[in-house]
């Protein structure tokens, strides 16, 4: 048996560090690359009889860690400040998705319990697949990723009453033929009165809000004292199996208690702690839960009745998708981020497998209605990723058709050149015209260019590497270019550009990170500015005053550290090699090392300068009052 074991977990490791790599590589996404890879392997493990159907109910523990980080990101005033979206969009769609699906399943003939059971299966959209990819491709905080969130959480709360009504939906005619793989639920509160199940079940939540607020931090700052990394993970591997296992004994979803859990951490302060220990699970669990759902596609179903099965996977995604355009649309969601929204939350969920396990034996659906159901799930969720890449180039085809927008005729010349206005460049511009200095604005964004009219700010549209554009806007004649633009590699190739063209010319450049400033170094920028350099400054001068340091002392602090910083980035330049891993590179490990502590022997040498600075001001104030 535990050979068995352990070839079942060398075939899905294999699977998985194999086709993720490659769908990456082809911009797929890690979650279509897990689903391929169960659909490869499941043959094999039939061959050794592996039942994925058990290890699915396992990996789905995956989900409830996720959601539990989830938690942890969203603090209860930012929740509560949710409320009217959580209600709205998500309540529109479950309830608009339901009674359409209801109705469609009546129209082919099912009785209206099982047509309203089926609605409630298919209306939850995949909370794995749909955050785990939103998640993945920076998505998440746009207002389409924020809506959908919204949406998806609602969900995950829905499903409680749903567990709760398809019970009550049972058909006298399928009652002795219960489904295969049919379990009861386990939940302990199915034989009390219903007054008491309501009570036990906020008790529980009460529990769970309890224990996080007063419990969770004398317990971890116990664990931490004794400075054991692997003790403090397996506290945090306790908290969500406690809290799943308790919920699930009061029939609630354990996804939706870890979530509630992750909420009152939010604002602990072993937040980050907990999320560093369970995100390895977290990702393992939810690539085992998208290649197990993968591996359990019936084909064989598939090839008997493929028009039929083919036509319910469209359908389902055509009608979720148009509900949810519909829904975004009330609430004033428009363009690219209802398309997000429409396109990545139009899938089935993992919740509708829990339900589906539910509706068999409370005999809700027959036998052949349940494995079509579970086969059209599945599809939706495999298509999920191909429909992300569908919005991405929806989104690429729309900028490259903005993009064709010929350029501006530029007609003005000053002594400044301002290449990109966003966040960055609109600061810069607003200080140079406050003083009376013109300036050359180019930006490629022909909407932000449009935003900047109504204000007086004149700007071309244009792509400022453009060596015609740089010329047409005086680059012969300006004594300043300043790299605004928010690109890193288009920000060096103009760099390298302008340098080219004028090697006297005075270059100011923004920078994303060390690495990119060191790359405009390299490409002949004179000075770099570091995106959240100087605010960084700014608020550690802030901590040290918080701390007691005098406020003239804090500034000179801050400075004396920025003249260090920039000393050795200059020198660091130098021994950087583009080529070369910075860890790889030993001549920089060396000089970074050598610089980090003389930074501290000139931070020190300050504090004793200055320390001398205030002896002999007493000196001199005491030799003052000493005179007669």
């Amino acid at each position: 048996m535990s050979d068995i074991i352990l070839i079942e977990a060398l075939i899905y490791l294999l699977a998985a560090v194999t086709a993720v790599p490659i769908a990456r590589r082809f911009g797929l996404g890690s979650v279509l690359g897990y689903l391929i890879a169960g659909i490869i392997i499941a043959p094999l493990l039939h061959h050794i009889g592996s039942d994925t159907d058990d290890l699915q109910h396992f990996a789905e523990f995956g989900v409830v860690m996720m959601l539990f980080l989830v938690g942890l990101e969203l603090e209860p005033d930012r929740l509560w400040g949710m409320r009217h979206r959580l209600l709205g969009l998500g309540g529109l769609q479950i309830l608009i998705s339901t009674v359409l699906l209801m109705g469609i399943a009546m129209i082919f003939g099912f009785a209206w319990q099982t047509a309203l059971a089926i609605g409630l299966i298919l209306a939850p959209s995949s909370t794995a697949i749909a955050l785990q990819t939103l998640t993945e491709k920076g998505l998440l905080k746009s207002t389409g990723g924020q809506g959908g969130f919204s949406i998806l959480l609602f969900q995950d709360v829905a499903v409680i009453p749903m567990l709760t009504l398809i019970p009550l939906l049972a058909i006298p005619d399928l009652i002795g033929h219960s489904s295969e793989g049919a379990h009861e639920s386990g939940s302990i509160l199915s034989n009390y009165p219903v007054w008491m199940q309501v009570i036990l079940t906020f008790g529980a939540i009460a529990a769970i809000y309890l224990v996080g607020k007063y419990l969770t931090r004398p317990v971890f700052r116990f664990i931490a004292r004794a400075k054991i990394r692997e003790i403090f993970t397996a506290a945090a591997l306790t908290i969500v199996i406690s809290i799943s296992v308790l919920m699930g004994l009061v029939g609630l979803s354990a996804a939706l208690g870890t979530f509630l859990a992750g909420v009152v951490l939010a604002s602990s302060e072993y937040r980050h702690e907990l999320q560093a220990d369970i995100e390895p699970f977290k990702g393992l669990l939810l690539g085992l839960f998208f290649i197990t759902v993968g591996a359990g596609i019936d084909f064989g179903l598939l090839a008997k009745t493929p028009l039929l099965i083919v036509g319910l996977v469209i359908g389902i995604l055509l009608i979720k998708g148009a509900v949810i355009w519909a829904v975004a649309s009330l609430f004033n969601i428009k363009g690219q981020d209802r398309w997000l929204m429409a396109l990545g939350l139009a899938q089935a969920g993992e919740f509708a497998f829990v339900l589906l396990s539910v509706a068999g034996p409370a005999h809700v659906l027959p036998n052949e209605t349940l494995k079509t159901l579970s086969l059209v799930v599945a599809l939706t969720m495999v298509l999920t990723p191909l429909l992300f890449l569908a919005y991405e180039k929806l989104i690429e085809n729309k900028k490259v058709e903005e993009n064709k927008r010929e350029a501006d005729e530029i007609d003005d010349e000053g002594d400044v050149i301002i290449a990109g206005q966003g966040r960055f460049g609109q600061v810069v511009n607003r200080v140079l015209l406050a003083k009376g200095i013109k300036s050359v604005v180019l930006d490629h964004e022909s909407t932000q260019i449009e935003r900047l009219r109504p204000f007086g700010i004149k700007a071309f549209f244009g792509d400022p590497t453009r060596i015609d554009l740089l010329h047409a806007a005086g680059l012969m004649k300006a004594k300043t270019l300043v790299v605004a633009i928010d690109n890193p590699q288009q920000a060096v190739k103009l760099v390298e550009i302008a340098r080219k063209e004028r090697p006297d010319l005075h270059i100011v450049a923004r920078a994303r990170d060390r690495t990119n400033v060191y790359q405009l170094y390299q490409a002949g920028a004179d000075d770099i500015v570091r995106e959240m350099f100087d605010s960084s400054i700014r608020a550690a001068r802030y901590t040290l005053q918080s701390l007691g340091m005098e406020r003239t002392k804090a500034i000179r602090t801050g400075q004396h550290f920025v003249k260090q910083d920039r000393k050795a980035l200059r020198m660091l330049a130098e021994v950087w090699d583009p080529e070369i891993h910075i860890s790889a590179n030993p001549a920089y490990v060396e000089m970074a090392r050598q610089i980090n502590t003389d930074i501290g022997r000139a931070m020190e040498g300050l504090d004793v300068e200055m320390d001398d600075e205030d002896a002999s001001k007493k000196l001199r104030t005491s030799d003052k009052k000493s005179k007669p």
